[in-house]
């Protein structure tokens, strides 16, 4: 039962392998599959989590893997999606270069103050998974995307806006801190309240 979560986490790396694998390919069934396998990691991402913090065995290592695994996992998704729908990210590529460079910006931050990868697992960035999660499959099937799109990139900035300021207020490094609100209780010495279905 203890080895479910790390089976979990790494299977996302095999299936963001096969969507891009299946984006180079000429499959007839290859986006019905990769839709299902990008669904499949989304509800892996949250089943990882829940299952480890029911068995307590949630901690800083596994966390720290479960947001190494999901950045490398969206990037091949990205690569996917670029390759199946070249001419959306030419026409785009102005608020998802902006979006990207706030992701490099707090990975760089968390890395120059506290040594680590960010795994702040913010609520805002849960919610910016979702629609990411729906855009890149609107994308992959359509070849383009519209107010999805724009609600993605919107949210994008705001969450990593907000992880920046999580980083910056917390005084050592800390997982699974869901928000500017929480980040300041820790600053000033304050517990947080854990939950074993989000953030125990």
């Amino acid at each position: 039962m203890n080895k479910i979560p790390i089976c979990l986490i790494y299977s996302r790396l095999l299936a963001g392998a096969i969507v891009l694998a299946l984006a180079l390919s000429a499959w007839p069934h290859r986006t019905s599959v990769s839709v299902a396998l990008i669904i499949y990691a989304l509800v892996s991402d949250i089943a990882d989590g829940i299952i480890a913090r029911r068995l307590h065995i949630s901690d800083t290592r596994l966390r720290r893997l479960d947001s190494g695994v999901d950045q490398v996992f969206w990037l091949l998704v990205i690569g996917a999606a670029m390759i199946t729908a070249p001419a959306f990210f030419k026409t785009n590529w102005k608020p998802i270069v902006l979006v990207l460079a706030l992701e490099a910006v707090i990975y760089a931050t968390s890395y120059l103050r506290f040594g680590k990868e960010v795994a702040t697992h913010s609520i805002s960035a849960k919610v910016w998974t979702l629609l990411l999660c729906a855009m890149l499959i609107q994308v992959i099937s359509i070849g383009t995307s519209g107010w999805l799109f724009l609600c993605c990139v919107i949210t994008g900035v705001l969450s990593r806006l907000e992880i920046l300021a999580i980083l910056l207020l917390l005084k050592k490094w800390e997982n699974d801190v869901p928000s500017v609100y929480h980040a300041i209780q820790l600053r000033r010495g304050s517990a947080i309240k854990r939950s074993k279905w989000f953030n125990g």
